[in-house]
Protein backbone atom coordinates (compact mmCIF):
# COMPACT_ATOMS: atom_id res chain seq x y z
CA UNK A 1 0.00 0.00 0.00
CA UNK A 2 1.48 3.04 -1.43
CA UNK A 3 1.41 6.03 1.30
CA UNK A 4 2.75 9.52 -0.04
CA UNK A 5 2.30 11.41 3.03
CA UNK A 6 5.35 10.47 5.13
CA UNK A 7 8.86 10.90 4.66
CA UNK A 8 10.92 8.36 2.88
CA UNK A 9 14.38 8.53 4.39
CA UNK A 10 18.15 9.17 3.12
CA UNK A 11 19.92 8.65 5.98
CA UNK A 12 23.80 10.07 5.64
CA UNK A 13 26.83 7.82 7.34
CA UNK A 14 29.56 10.21 8.25
CA UNK A 15 32.34 8.39 9.87
CA UNK A 16 34.50 10.18 12.33
CA UNK A 17 38.55 9.93 13.05
CA UNK A 18 40.73 11.11 15.95
CA UNK A 19 43.88 12.39 14.36
CA UNK A 20 45.93 10.42 17.22
CA UNK A 21 44.20 7.03 15.79
CA UNK A 22 45.05 5.37 12.24
CA UNK A 23 42.38 7.23 9.67
CA UNK A 24 42.06 3.73 8.28
CA UNK A 25 40.15 2.59 11.15
CA UNK A 26 37.20 4.24 10.54
CA UNK A 27 37.16 4.24 6.60
CA UNK A 28 37.45 0.71 6.77
CA UNK A 29 34.94 0.30 9.98
CA UNK A 30 32.90 2.38 7.70
CA UNK A 31 32.66 0.49 4.37
CA UNK A 32 32.19 -2.60 6.35
CA UNK A 33 28.74 -0.96 7.55
CA UNK A 34 27.76 -0.06 4.57
CA UNK A 35 28.39 -3.25 2.84
CA UNK A 36 26.32 -4.84 5.99
CA UNK A 37 23.44 -2.52 5.87
CA UNK A 38 23.25 -3.32 1.90
CA UNK A 39 23.34 -7.11 2.40
CA UNK A 40 20.59 -7.02 4.74
CA UNK A 41 18.54 -4.11 4.34
CA UNK A 42 18.01 -1.70 1.26
CA UNK A 43 20.72 -0.04 0.11
CA UNK A 44 18.87 3.12 -1.33
CA UNK A 45 17.73 4.01 2.75
CA UNK A 46 21.50 4.86 3.30
CA UNK A 47 24.21 7.23 1.48
CA UNK A 48 28.26 6.47 2.70
CA UNK A 49 29.52 10.27 2.59
CA UNK A 50 33.29 9.33 1.68
CA UNK A 51 34.66 12.73 3.59
CA UNK A 52 36.45 11.24 6.55
CA UNK A 53 36.64 13.57 9.03
CA UNK A 54 39.57 13.73 11.13
CA UNK A 55 40.47 16.46 14.49
CA UNK A 56 38.67 19.30 12.25
CA UNK A 57 36.39 21.90 12.04
CA UNK A 58 36.76 22.27 8.26
CA UNK A 59 36.18 18.64 7.47
CA UNK A 60 33.51 18.94 9.37
CA UNK A 61 32.04 21.28 6.99
CA UNK A 62 32.65 19.61 3.99
CA UNK A 63 30.98 16.32 5.55
CA UNK A 64 27.84 18.69 5.93
CA UNK A 65 27.77 20.09 2.35
CA UNK A 66 28.11 16.54 0.91
CA UNK A 67 25.52 15.06 2.96
CA UNK A 68 23.00 18.15 1.83
CA UNK A 69 24.51 17.63 -1.09
CA UNK A 70 23.24 13.76 -1.81
CA UNK A 71 19.63 15.12 -0.15
CA UNK A 72 20.03 13.58 3.16
CA UNK A 73 17.32 14.10 5.92
CA UNK A 74 18.62 12.07 8.74
CA UNK A 75 22.23 11.89 9.56
CA UNK A 76 24.32 8.76 11.84
CA UNK A 77 28.00 9.99 13.14
CA UNK A 78 29.69 6.44 12.94
CA UNK A 79 32.79 6.54 15.27
CA UNK A 80 35.26 4.35 13.69
CA UNK A 81 37.69 5.52 16.72
CA UNK A 82 37.77 7.46 19.40
CA UNK A 83 36.27 10.22 17.20
CA UNK A 84 37.32 14.09 17.46
CA UNK A 85 34.45 15.11 20.10
CA UNK A 86 34.75 18.72 18.81
CA UNK A 87 33.44 17.89 15.09
CA UNK A 88 31.67 15.12 15.30
CA UNK A 89 29.55 17.03 18.14
CA UNK A 90 29.49 20.12 15.80
CA UNK A 91 28.26 17.94 12.98
CA UNK A 92 25.66 17.12 14.91
CA UNK A 93 24.79 20.47 15.91
CA UNK A 94 24.71 22.16 12.48
CA UNK A 95 22.86 19.04 11.03
CA UNK A 96 19.26 20.10 10.61
CA UNK A 97 17.46 16.77 11.00
CA UNK A 98 17.23 13.69 12.94
CA UNK A 99 20.65 12.16 13.90
CA UNK A 100 22.16 9.75 15.89
CA UNK A 101 25.43 8.50 17.10
CA UNK A 102 27.10 4.87 17.14
CA UNK A 103 30.55 3.32 17.47
CA UNK A 104 32.35 0.45 16.20
CA UNK A 105 33.38 -2.37 18.75
CA UNK A 106 37.03 -3.88 18.31
CA UNK A 107 37.34 -6.64 15.76
CA UNK A 108 40.17 -9.47 17.11
CA UNK A 109 41.99 -10.28 19.87
CA UNK A 110 44.47 -10.74 17.93
CA UNK A 111 44.49 -6.78 16.74
CA UNK A 112 44.35 -4.70 19.77
CA UNK A 113 47.57 -3.09 19.13
CA UNK A 114 47.07 -1.05 15.79
CA UNK A 115 43.09 -2.31 15.17
CA UNK A 116 41.98 -0.71 18.43
CA UNK A 117 40.06 1.88 18.25
CA UNK A 118 38.89 2.94 21.93
CA UNK A 119 35.13 4.24 20.00
CA UNK A 120 33.51 2.74 23.18
CA UNK A 121 35.60 5.60 25.50
CA UNK A 122 34.94 8.25 22.41
CA UNK A 123 30.79 7.27 22.70
CA UNK A 124 31.14 8.68 26.64
CA UNK A 125 32.80 11.53 25.38
CA UNK A 126 30.35 12.64 22.24
CA UNK A 127 27.41 12.26 24.90
CA UNK A 128 28.98 14.42 27.00
CA UNK A 129 29.79 17.05 24.33
CA UNK A 130 26.42 17.24 22.66
CA UNK A 131 24.70 17.80 26.36
CA UNK A 132 26.98 21.03 26.44
CA UNK A 133 26.52 22.14 23.41
CA UNK A 134 22.46 21.49 24.37
CA UNK A 135 22.32 18.90 21.14
CA UNK A 136 19.95 16.24 20.90
CA UNK A 137 20.94 13.02 19.11
CA UNK A 138 19.04 9.60 19.21
CA UNK A 139 21.85 7.07 20.99
CA UNK A 140 20.83 3.28 20.57
CA UNK A 141 20.09 1.27 23.75
CA UNK A 142 23.81 -0.71 23.37
CA UNK A 143 25.70 1.89 20.66
CA UNK A 144 28.99 -0.22 20.06
CA UNK A 145 28.83 -2.93 17.62
CA UNK A 146 30.51 -5.05 14.65
CA UNK A 147 29.60 -3.56 11.08
CA UNK A 148 26.10 -5.73 11.72
CA UNK A 149 25.29 -4.58 15.12
CA UNK A 150 25.70 -1.24 13.95
CA UNK A 151 23.73 -1.89 10.74
CA UNK A 152 20.88 -3.20 12.78
CA UNK A 153 20.81 0.23 15.08
CA UNK A 154 20.34 2.37 11.59
CA UNK A 155 18.03 0.29 10.75
CA UNK A 156 15.85 0.67 14.15
CA UNK A 157 16.41 4.32 13.58
CA UNK A 158 14.50 4.65 10.58
CA UNK A 159 10.91 5.00 11.82
CA UNK A 160 12.59 7.11 14.44
CA UNK A 161 13.58 9.73 12.14
CA UNK A 162 10.61 9.45 10.08
CA UNK A 163 8.50 10.30 12.86
CA UNK A 164 10.75 13.32 13.46
CA UNK A 165 10.81 14.70 10.11
CA UNK A 166 7.93 14.40 9.25
CA UNK A 167 6.62 16.37 12.52
CA UNK A 168 8.94 19.36 11.17
CA UNK A 169 6.89 19.49 8.10
CA UNK A 170 3.47 18.71 9.40
CA UNK A 171 0.35 20.77 9.40
CA UNK A 172 -2.91 19.86 11.63
CA UNK A 173 -5.87 21.21 9.81
CA UNK A 174 -8.74 21.13 12.18
CA UNK A 175 -12.60 22.18 11.38
CA UNK A 176 -14.47 23.39 14.33
CA UNK A 177 -14.31 23.48 18.50
CA UNK A 178 -14.95 20.50 19.87
CA UNK A 179 -18.31 19.23 20.57
CA UNK A 180 -20.39 20.92 23.57
CA UNK A 181 -19.49 18.57 26.42
CA UNK A 182 -16.90 17.06 25.54
CA UNK A 183 -13.17 19.09 26.96
CA UNK A 184 -11.58 15.82 27.06
CA UNK A 185 -9.57 16.31 23.87
CA UNK A 186 -9.09 20.03 24.52
CA UNK A 187 -5.65 21.05 24.82
CA UNK A 188 -3.63 24.00 24.73
CA UNK A 189 -1.56 24.19 20.80
CA UNK A 190 1.07 26.15 22.02
CA UNK A 191 2.87 22.99 22.34
CA UNK A 192 2.67 21.53 18.61
CA UNK A 193 4.90 25.27 17.61
CA UNK A 194 7.44 24.12 20.20
CA UNK A 195 7.64 20.78 18.27
CA UNK A 196 7.93 22.29 14.94
CA UNK A 197 4.30 21.24 13.90
CA UNK A 198 2.21 23.89 11.92
CA UNK A 199 -2.11 24.03 12.39
CA UNK A 200 -4.45 25.36 10.71
CA UNK A 201 -7.94 26.14 12.77
CA UNK A 202 -11.09 26.76 10.58
CA UNK A 203 -14.66 26.72 11.22
CA UNK A 204 -17.21 23.97 10.60
CA UNK A 205 -19.08 26.27 8.44
CA UNK A 206 -15.96 27.19 6.24
CA UNK A 207 -15.88 23.25 5.82
CA UNK A 208 -20.05 23.14 5.19
CA UNK A 209 -19.43 26.03 2.57
CA UNK A 210 -16.69 23.33 0.61
CA UNK A 211 -18.81 20.91 0.87
CA UNK A 212 -21.60 22.48 -0.88
CA UNK A 213 -19.61 23.55 -3.78
CA UNK A 214 -18.44 19.99 -4.16
CA UNK A 215 -22.04 19.33 -5.23
CA UNK A 216 -21.89 17.70 -8.78
CA UNK A 217 -18.51 17.25 -8.97
CA UNK A 218 -17.67 14.80 -11.79
CA UNK A 219 -15.19 13.11 -10.23
CA UNK A 220 -18.13 11.35 -6.94
CA UNK A 221 -19.12 8.76 -9.41
CA UNK A 222 -15.52 7.35 -9.33
CA UNK A 223 -15.34 7.57 -5.83
CA UNK A 224 -18.84 5.89 -5.52
CA UNK A 225 -17.54 3.17 -7.42
CA UNK A 226 -14.09 2.61 -5.50
CA UNK A 227 -16.39 2.90 -1.85
CA UNK A 228 -18.85 0.29 -3.33
CA UNK A 229 -15.72 -1.70 -4.14
CA UNK A 230 -13.90 -1.57 -1.24
CA UNK A 231 -17.06 -2.39 0.55
CA UNK A 232 -18.85 -5.42 -1.51
CA UNK A 233 -21.41 -7.03 0.52
CA UNK A 234 -20.97 -4.94 3.90
CA UNK A 235 -22.24 -1.49 1.54
CA UNK A 236 -25.35 -1.21 3.86
CA UNK A 237 -26.21 1.93 2.78
CA UNK A 238 -25.40 2.49 -0.77
CA UNK A 239 -27.92 5.72 -1.00
CA UNK A 240 -25.33 7.73 1.15
CA UNK A 241 -22.34 6.66 -0.56
CA UNK A 242 -22.83 10.29 -3.30
CA UNK A 243 -22.59 12.64 -0.57
CA UNK A 244 -19.90 10.05 0.92
CA UNK A 245 -17.47 11.04 -2.38
CA UNK A 246 -18.61 14.47 -1.94
CA UNK A 247 -17.39 15.13 1.30
CA UNK A 248 -13.66 12.99 0.50
CA UNK A 249 -13.30 15.07 -2.55
CA UNK A 250 -14.02 18.50 -0.04
CA UNK A 251 -11.39 17.04 2.37
CA UNK A 252 -8.67 16.08 -0.23
CA UNK A 253 -8.98 19.21 -2.01
CA UNK A 254 -8.68 21.18 0.95
CA UNK A 255 -5.48 19.63 1.96
CA UNK A 256 -4.60 20.45 -1.55
CA UNK A 257 -5.25 23.86 -1.06
CA UNK A 258 -4.21 24.82 2.05
CA UNK A 259 -1.12 22.70 3.34
CA UNK A 260 0.99 25.91 2.26
CA UNK A 261 4.82 25.43 2.45
CA UNK A 262 4.03 22.22 4.61
CA UNK A 263 4.62 18.54 3.13
CA UNK A 264 2.62 16.70 5.25
CA UNK A 265 -0.93 16.78 6.80
CA UNK A 266 -3.07 15.28 8.95
CA UNK A 267 -7.10 16.49 9.91
CA UNK A 268 -8.77 16.80 13.21
CA UNK A 269 -12.65 16.47 12.17
CA UNK A 270 -15.86 17.32 13.36
CA UNK A 271 -18.76 14.84 13.58
CA UNK A 272 -21.08 16.14 15.26
CA UNK A 273 -23.68 17.51 16.93
CA UNK A 274 -24.54 20.00 13.87
CA UNK A 275 -22.96 17.61 11.27
CA UNK A 276 -25.22 14.90 10.85
CA UNK A 277 -27.81 17.60 10.27
CA UNK A 278 -26.32 19.74 8.65
CA UNK A 279 -24.06 17.84 6.01
CA UNK A 280 -26.60 14.89 6.54
CA UNK A 281 -24.69 11.85 7.29
CA UNK A 282 -21.48 10.89 9.59
CA UNK A 283 -17.77 11.56 8.74
CA UNK A 284 -16.54 8.15 10.06
CA UNK A 285 -16.49 6.25 6.73
CA UNK A 286 -14.40 9.23 4.84
CA UNK A 287 -11.99 9.11 7.68
CA UNK A 288 -11.12 5.67 7.85
CA UNK A 289 -10.54 5.77 3.59
CA UNK A 290 -8.23 8.73 4.18
CA UNK A 291 -6.52 7.46 7.12
CA UNK A 292 -5.97 4.11 5.25
CA UNK A 293 -4.01 6.18 2.59
CA UNK A 294 -1.43 7.65 5.02
CA UNK A 295 -3.69 11.10 5.94
CA UNK A 296 -5.11 10.48 9.58
CA UNK A 297 -8.20 11.82 10.52
CA UNK A 298 -9.49 12.12 14.00
CA UNK A 299 -12.43 12.18 15.33
CA UNK A 300 -14.11 15.07 17.39
CA UNK A 301 -11.62 17.61 16.61
CA UNK A 302 -8.86 15.72 18.72
CA UNK A 303 -5.97 17.57 17.54
CA UNK A 304 -3.48 15.68 19.35
CA UNK A 305 -5.04 12.42 18.54
CA UNK A 306 -4.44 13.47 15.26
CA UNK A 307 -0.87 14.00 16.20
CA UNK A 308 -0.28 10.91 18.28
CA UNK A 309 -2.39 9.11 14.64
CA UNK A 310 0.81 11.03 12.34
CA UNK A 311 3.61 9.83 14.64
CA UNK A 312 1.82 6.39 14.23
CA UNK A 313 1.68 6.15 10.93
CA UNK A 314 5.31 7.05 10.15
CA UNK A 315 6.56 4.79 12.41
CA UNK A 316 5.09 1.99 11.18
CA UNK A 317 4.67 2.66 7.53
CA UNK A 318 1.09 1.26 8.01
CA UNK A 319 -2.63 2.70 8.68
CA UNK A 320 -3.05 3.46 12.25
CA UNK A 321 -6.88 4.54 14.13
CA UNK A 322 -7.77 6.20 16.94
CA UNK A 323 -10.18 4.82 19.47
CA UNK A 324 -11.88 5.17 22.72
CA UNK A 325 -10.33 3.81 25.65
CA UNK A 326 -13.98 2.76 26.05
CA UNK A 327 -15.61 -0.21 28.21
CA UNK A 328 -15.03 -2.75 30.02
CA UNK A 329 -15.33 -6.40 29.38
CA UNK A 330 -18.43 -8.39 30.77
CA UNK A 331 -17.29 -11.03 32.92
CA UNK A 332 -18.85 -13.62 31.49
CA UNK A 333 -17.18 -13.00 28.15
CA UNK A 334 -14.27 -12.76 29.79
CA UNK A 335 -14.61 -16.58 31.73
CA UNK A 336 -16.15 -17.97 28.05
CA UNK A 337 -14.04 -16.30 25.62
CA UNK A 338 -10.54 -15.39 27.36
CA UNK A 339 -10.12 -16.96 30.98
CA UNK A 340 -7.65 -20.10 30.40
CA UNK A 341 -7.07 -19.33 25.98
CA UNK A 342 -5.28 -16.43 26.94
CA UNK A 343 -2.61 -15.28 30.04
CA UNK A 344 -4.63 -11.87 30.70
CA UNK A 345 -6.64 -11.32 34.13
CA UNK A 346 -9.96 -9.62 33.40
CA UNK A 347 -8.71 -6.12 34.37
CA UNK A 348 -6.16 -6.92 31.67
CA UNK A 349 -8.50 -6.66 28.65
CA UNK A 350 -11.18 -3.82 28.11
CA UNK A 351 -13.06 -2.59 24.68
CA UNK A 352 -11.82 0.16 22.59
CA UNK A 353 -14.19 1.40 19.98
CA UNK A 354 -14.75 4.66 17.85
CA UNK A 355 -17.98 4.57 16.36
CA UNK A 356 -16.65 3.75 12.69
CA UNK A 357 -13.52 5.40 11.67
CA UNK A 358 -11.02 2.47 11.47
CA UNK A 359 -10.20 1.57 7.98
CA UNK A 360 -11.28 -1.66 6.30
CA UNK A 361 -8.07 -3.09 5.95
CA UNK A 362 -7.82 -3.61 9.71
CA UNK A 363 -11.44 -4.71 10.46
CA UNK A 364 -12.00 -8.69 10.51
CA UNK A 365 -15.11 -8.03 8.56
CA UNK A 366 -17.02 -4.51 8.12
CA UNK A 367 -20.92 -3.53 7.32
CA UNK A 368 -21.24 0.78 6.59
CA UNK A 369 -24.60 1.59 8.00
CA UNK A 370 -25.91 3.87 10.80
CA UNK A 371 -24.72 5.46 14.24
CA UNK A 372 -26.39 3.67 16.69
CA UNK A 373 -25.62 6.32 19.81
CA UNK A 374 -26.39 9.55 17.43
CA UNK A 375 -29.89 7.47 15.69
CA UNK A 376 -30.94 7.14 19.21
CA UNK A 377 -31.26 11.12 19.58
CA UNK A 378 -31.61 11.74 15.57
CA UNK A 379 -33.78 10.31 12.55
CA UNK A 380 -31.74 7.45 11.55
CA UNK A 381 -31.03 8.68 7.75
CA UNK A 382 -28.42 10.97 8.97
CA UNK A 383 -26.52 8.83 11.01
CA UNK A 384 -25.73 6.55 8.12
CA UNK A 385 -21.30 6.55 7.12
CA UNK A 386 -20.22 4.93 10.22
CA UNK A 387 -18.27 1.64 9.10
CA UNK A 388 -18.85 -1.16 11.82
CA UNK A 389 -17.23 -4.70 12.67
CA UNK A 390 -14.88 -6.39 15.26
CA UNK A 391 -11.40 -4.88 14.52
CA UNK A 392 -9.12 -7.66 13.50
CA UNK A 393 -6.62 -9.59 16.11
CA UNK A 394 -3.22 -9.55 16.61
CA UNK A 395 -0.44 -7.12 17.90
CA UNK A 396 -1.17 -3.18 18.95
CA UNK A 397 0.45 -0.79 20.25
CA UNK A 398 -1.79 1.87 22.26
CA UNK A 399 -0.09 5.40 22.75
CA UNK A 400 -0.72 9.49 22.85
CA UNK A 401 1.44 12.33 22.47
CA UNK A 402 -0.37 15.15 24.73
CA UNK A 403 0.08 18.49 25.78
CA UNK A 404 -1.45 19.12 29.52
CA UNK A 405 -3.06 22.21 30.26
CA UNK A 406 0.31 23.93 31.38
CA UNK A 407 1.82 23.26 27.79
CA UNK A 408 4.51 20.35 29.07
CA UNK A 409 4.50 17.58 26.58
CA UNK A 410 3.03 13.97 28.07
CA UNK A 411 3.05 10.96 26.35
CA UNK A 412 2.21 7.26 26.98
CA UNK A 413 3.18 3.63 25.66
CA UNK A 414 1.61 0.92 25.98
CA UNK A 415 1.68 -2.71 24.04
CA UNK A 416 -0.81 -5.37 23.98
CA UNK A 417 -3.03 -7.07 21.22
CA UNK A 418 -6.98 -7.73 20.27
CA UNK A 419 -7.88 -10.86 20.96
CA UNK A 420 -9.85 -13.09 18.61
CA UNK A 421 -12.77 -12.88 20.62
CA UNK A 422 -16.34 -12.02 19.25
CA UNK A 423 -17.45 -8.29 20.72
CA UNK A 424 -21.15 -8.75 20.28
CA UNK A 425 -20.98 -5.04 20.07
CA UNK A 426 -21.74 -2.12 17.80
CA UNK A 427 -19.10 0.20 15.79
CA UNK A 428 -15.49 -0.63 15.18
CA UNK A 429 -14.76 -2.48 17.95
CA UNK A 430 -11.97 -5.01 19.60
CA UNK A 431 -11.37 -6.84 22.68
CA UNK A 432 -8.14 -5.65 23.86
CA UNK A 433 -5.53 -7.13 26.42
CA UNK A 434 -2.30 -5.33 28.09
CA UNK A 435 -0.69 -6.80 30.49
CA UNK A 436 -0.96 -5.01 34.17
CA UNK A 437 -3.99 -2.74 32.11
CA UNK A 438 -5.74 -1.82 35.35
CA UNK A 439 -2.65 -0.54 37.32
CA UNK A 440 -1.99 1.13 33.94
CA UNK A 441 -5.32 3.02 33.39
CA UNK A 442 -5.75 4.17 37.04
CA UNK A 443 -2.21 4.93 37.64
CA UNK A 444 -1.24 6.74 34.04
CA UNK A 445 -4.53 7.67 32.17
CA UNK A 446 -6.74 8.65 35.24
CA UNK A 447 -3.94 9.67 37.14
CA UNK A 448 -2.19 12.07 34.85
CA UNK A 449 -5.63 13.21 33.14
CA UNK A 450 -5.13 11.88 29.69
CA UNK A 451 -8.33 12.10 27.73
CA UNK A 452 -10.32 8.52 26.22
CA UNK A 453 -8.98 8.71 22.83
CA UNK A 454 -6.02 6.62 22.55
CA UNK A 455 -3.62 5.78 19.16
CA UNK A 456 -3.67 2.46 17.89
CA UNK A 457 -0.80 1.09 15.55
CA UNK A 458 -1.29 -2.76 14.38
CA UNK A 459 2.10 -4.12 15.70
CA UNK A 460 4.11 -3.67 18.53
CA UNK A 461 6.13 -0.36 17.88
CA UNK A 462 6.88 0.76 21.55
CA UNK A 463 10.71 0.95 21.06
CA UNK A 464 10.15 3.55 18.53
CA UNK A 465 7.96 5.38 20.07
CA UNK A 466 9.23 5.70 22.90
CA UNK A 467 12.48 7.20 21.32
CA UNK A 468 10.72 9.37 19.34
CA UNK A 469 8.46 10.60 22.65
CA UNK A 470 12.53 10.93 24.32
CA UNK A 471 13.78 12.66 21.54
CA UNK A 472 10.63 15.20 20.67
CA UNK A 473 11.90 16.66 24.64
CA UNK A 474 9.72 14.81 26.75
CA UNK A 475 10.51 14.34 29.99
CA UNK A 476 11.46 10.94 30.60
CA UNK A 477 9.35 11.00 34.29
CA UNK A 478 6.39 11.53 31.27
CA UNK A 479 6.60 8.88 29.29
CA UNK A 480 4.20 6.26 30.44
CA UNK A 481 4.04 2.84 30.09
CA UNK A 482 2.19 -0.49 31.62
CA UNK A 483 4.62 -1.39 34.50
CA UNK A 484 5.13 -4.73 35.14
CA UNK A 485 3.51 -6.23 38.69
CA UNK A 486 6.06 -5.44 41.39
CA UNK A 487 7.31 -1.88 39.78
CA UNK A 488 5.20 0.58 41.46
CA UNK A 489 3.77 3.64 40.36
CA UNK A 490 4.18 6.52 42.48
CA UNK A 491 1.01 7.22 43.19
CA UNK A 492 0.27 3.65 43.93
CA UNK A 493 -0.96 2.52 47.37
CA UNK A 494 1.71 -0.08 48.79
CA UNK A 495 -0.87 -1.11 51.36
CA UNK A 496 -3.89 -1.89 48.48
Amino acid sequence: MHMNNIPKIKLGIVAVSRDCFPESLAVNRRKALVAAYAKKYDAADIYECPICIVESEIHMVQALEDIKKAGCNALCVYLGNFGPEIAETLLAKHYDGPKMFCAAAEESQDNLIGGRGDAYCGMLNASYNLKLRNTKAYIPEYPVGDAEDCADMIHEFLPIARALVGLSKLKIIGFGPRPLNFLACNAPIKALYDLGVEIEENSELDLFEAFKKHEGDPRIPEVVADMAAELGAGNKKPEILPKLAQYELTLLDWVEAHKGYREYVAIAGKCWPAFQTQFGFVPCYVNSRLTGRGIPVSCEVDIYGALSEFIGTCVSEDIVTLLDINNSVPKDMYEESIKGKFDYTHNDTFMGFHCGNTCSKKLAFCDMKYQLIMARALPEEVTQGTLEGDIAPGDITFFRLQSTADTKLRAYVAQGEVLPVATRSFGGIGVFAIKEMGRFYRHVLIEKNYPHHGAVTFGHHGKALFEVFKYLGVAIEDINFNQPAGMMYPTENPFK
